[in-house]
């Protein structure tokens, strides 16, 4: 199936939340409003609710230790039954899921304190629990479903039945405009086929949300897994996450009945997105749980190993690493604990905020891990059982940096995640001067345009002129750490001037300039964690007095260098020359260049054919029984 640019773009625009109904931090940072009465103080949460969290995260941690080897999954790539079904046992498949419906009713935070712990310790583990209630039956249907459709299905989900998300395909990956799977309505029911691609738990799942095309739009269903004509043609194999049970899945004739639609026909990709919102909270969590546990070996190891004649942590190379992983470890939680807390608050909206918590953790997560392997050396390159079998201590160091690539790819790419965030980031312009830089608009329609961008920059621009942070006493609560957030207002207009620089010079080619785009965001999500970091740490002094705010200290320090790196690239760059020197590659003009190489890859074709019909394959769909 093919689509152009135009097709594709408008797909995403109508699953976009087109309104804002309630106050954003993230959004008002990129127009230059630095509000942070929005996220200070952070929201707290209940006693009742801190109580069950608190009694559950025990629990988790007590099965973890006693009941889960890391290892023993690591080297089968399997999670037992009895893993599976223990984690049941303790309401962990219903973290998300109101009490009412079998599950615990945990807040946000703790939900995602849960996860942090898990992936500290079991990634494969953690991802499991992720999928099945951050995309997969839970959410959207506590969102979107029908009270029939929630009394049916999430107690289900609760006890332990595991769901997963359908959405990618062979040949559909970010442009969902290119969606192939259909689901016809006949009667009663929906007929569905398709080939879905990277079913995280759909191997072993019990219920499935398939996104399908129902005429011209996208679809949201649930579907039992052992349907007939479902078929798991494989398990996929990666090289991490070895433990996940990811696979490739067949729809041949499936009826589903139709009281199955997840909120109306057409609203699929709406409920996708709405669903990631918070749902993406997960990743971030599974990130800061796993820079925790990579400050704490760095700790350990800098301490230990001696090098002429010190410790190798003493030695600048090696400390600039170990104050980079603990710094960032301290920031990626304190992300993931405000993006959480003001989730549960529920009085933000939070898309761009855990959207940035998803592309900063997994960016920043994955340095910190490439640092830790870096420091561990060649111990850091060896497998943990190899360690263990020579008589050291197996460290799983090269294992986490494999187990966290994926956060950089999968549930938005971190190219997606850039256009997705820059979209919302501009969207306060584009209200108002869209159709002025609308190549499509005719005079007339321009002319109004313009007179509503006028009266718009004319209030907009001098706000961006001066602010607080240019006031030496401005945020004096803060002590120490005052000076940064003084930085993050005065670079929260900076960006805005910058972002509305580049709205003029490019105009309606804007969208087009990822690069210049992404370092927006980028810069953005910078300022984002400066401010929650600042903000754990003034929490956090009054229990471990000034040691939070050393860690915060560095951090923003080390953050405001790589902000004004990224504020240099947006107009010194080579981006328009790496675009025609791609092309030029694309169309093979160096082929010299791959001359004296054999390339090892397996015969087929780049993408697989997903054609209509019956499997030809074995189902190895499994049921945890």
């Amino acid at each position: 199936m093919t689509t152009d640019y135009a097709t594709a773009r408008e797909v995403a625009e109508q699953a976009r939340e087109a309104e804002w109904t309630r106050p954003s931090f993230g959004r008002q940072l990129f127009l230059g409003d630095f509000r942070l009465d929005l996220v200070h103080p952070a929201p707290e949460l209940p006693e009742e609710e801190i109580k069950k969290g608190d009694g559950f995260l025990r629990a988790l941690r007590r099965f973890l230790q006693e009941k889960v080897d890391p290892a023993e999954i690591e080297r089968t790539a399997v999670i037992p039954d009895e893993v599976v079904k223990g984690l049941a046992s303790i309401g962990a498949f219903g973290m998300t899921t109101e009490e009412e419906y079998g599950g615990l009713g945990l807040a946000h935070l703790y939900y995602c304190r849960a996860l942090q712990l898990t992936a500290s310790y079991c990634p494969s583990v953690s991802a499991l629990l992720s999928a099945h209630q951050s995309i997969g039956v839970p959410q959207p249907l506590r969102l979107f479903g029908t009270p029939e459709q929630k009394e049916r299905f999430l107690p289900r989900c609760a006890r332990g039945e595991i769901s997963a998300f359908l959405l990618t395909e062979p040949d559909v990956g970010s442009d969902p405009a290119r969606l192939a799977t259909t689901a016809v309505r006949d009667g009663d029911s929906y007929v569905i086929d398709g080939v879905k691609l990277w079913t995280t738990n759909g191997v072993v799942a019990d219920l499935l949300v398939v996104m399908a095309r129902t005429g011209a739009k996208i679809s949201a269903f649930v579907v039992e897994a052992d349907s007939p004509g479902i078929t798991v043609e494989r398990r996929n194999a990666f090289m991490g996450l070895r433990g996940i049970e990811n696979g490739v899945t067949r729809f041949h004739q499936v009826r589903v009945p139709a009281d199955n639609l997840i909120g109306r026909e057409g609203q699929g990709l709406k409920i996708a997105l709405t669903t990631l919102n918070t749902g993406r909270l997960s990743l971030p969590a599974n990130c800061a749980g796993a820079a925790k546990w990579a400050a704490k070996i760095a700790r350990e190891w800098g301490g230990e190993r001696v090098q002429w004649g010190r410790r190798i942590g003493e030695h600048e190379a090696v400390a600039h690493k170990i104050a980079f992983i603990a710094s960032t470890a301290y920031a990626l939680e304190a992300v993931v604990n405000l993006a959480s807390r003001l989730a549960d608050d529920e009085r933000n909206d939070i898309r761009i905020e855990a959207a940035l918590a998803k592309l900063y953790g997994s960016e920043m997560a994955w340095q910190v891990a490439d640092e830790l392997v870096q420091i561990r050396g060649g111990r850091g390159y060896e497998t943990a059982e190899s360690l263990h079998a020579r008589g050291e201590r197996g460290v799983p160091a090269e294992q986490m940096l494999r187990d966290l690539r994926i956060n950089r790819i999968f549930e938005g790419s971190t190219e997606i995640m850039h256009l997705l965030i820059a979209r919302e980031a501009v969207d306060a312009h584009l209200s108002v001067a869209g159709d002025l830089v609308n190549p499509r608009a005719d005079l007339k329609t321009k002319g109004r345009a313009a007179a509503k961008a006028g009266g718009f920059y004319a209030r907009w621009l001098p706000s961006l002129v001066a602010g607080p942070g240019q006031l030496p006493n401005s945020y004096a609560e803060f002590g120490p750490l005052a000076q940064h957030l003084r930085y993050v207002e005065r670079t929260s207009r900076k960006l805005a001037r910058s972002t509305f620089y580049g709205m003029s010079r490019w105009q309606g080619r804007l969208e087009h300039k990822q690069g210049f785009l992404s370092r927006i965001v980028d810069i953005g999500a910078e300022l984002f964690a400066m401010t929650a970091v600042c903000v754990q740490a003034q929490e956090d002094t009054v229990e471990f007095g000034r040691k939070p705010y050393e860690l915060a200290d560095t951090f923003c320090h080390q953050a405001r260098l790589r902000a004004e790196a990224l504020f240099a690239r947006l107009w010194d760059n080579t981006d328009s020359r790496d675009v025609r020197l791609a092309r030029l590659v694309l169309d093979g003009r160096y082929g010299f260049l791959e001359e004296g190489i054999l390339d090892p890859s397996l015969d087929g074709p780049w993408i697989a054919p997903s054609n209509p019909g019956p499997s030809e394959f074995e189902d190895v769909h499994r049921h945890v029984r």
